[in-house]
């Protein structure tokens, strides 16, 4: 699958609506929404960066594998709710919405995604909370959620569907 570099993407508007992370293949595979993404270009490539915290399950499966997706959608806002507040720790999540599994190039979509990022990961990082504002420390990593920190993975975009 080659990447059509044509297209023209809104990448301020690309995360502006949650989106799924997806990793594994169509036998084993987890998804989650996210809020928090970019595209861009690094090393010369074209690129999209997610944020994945240490919790969340999908951390797992996108750590195992080289490749995971990123699928856009119009709408779907209460299924996209749903996966992004239940674990697939607990059973197969996607059944309990409206969302239909489909294999794509190394990797997982949706049939109802408007558009699929096909991403190769290049680069691995956990955030570090000394280098954060600490305004953002406090909203995003207090409470509930101290020590539950982002990781940040930056991959290359090798293909959409």
């Amino acid at each position: 699958m080659e990447f059509n570099k044509s297209e023209k993407y809104d990448v301020f508007e690309c995360f502006a609506q949650p989106a799924l992370v997806t990793a594994g293949d169509i036998s084993d595979y987890n998804t989650m929404t996210i809020g928090w993404g970019a595209l861009g270009t690094i090393w010369g490539k074209s690129a999209c960066t997610v944020y994945v915290r240490l919790s969340r399950y999908t951390l797992e499966f996108i750590d195992k594998n080289e490749y995971f997706t990123v699928s856009f959608f119009d709408g779907c806002k209460k299924d996209l709710g749903y996966l992004g507040s239940h674990s697939g720790r607990d059973g197969d999540k996607v059944a309990q919405t409206a969302l239909t599994p489909m294999e794509v190039p190394h990797g997982v979509s949706f049939k109802e995604a408007k558009k699929t990022l096909v991403v190769r990961k290049l680069y691995r990082q956990e955030m570090d909370l000394s280098a954060i504002p600490a305004d953002d420390v406090g909203r995003y990593y207090s409470g509930a959620d101290e020590g539950n920190v982002h990781v940040m993975f930056i991959g290359e975009v090798e293909g959409t569907v």
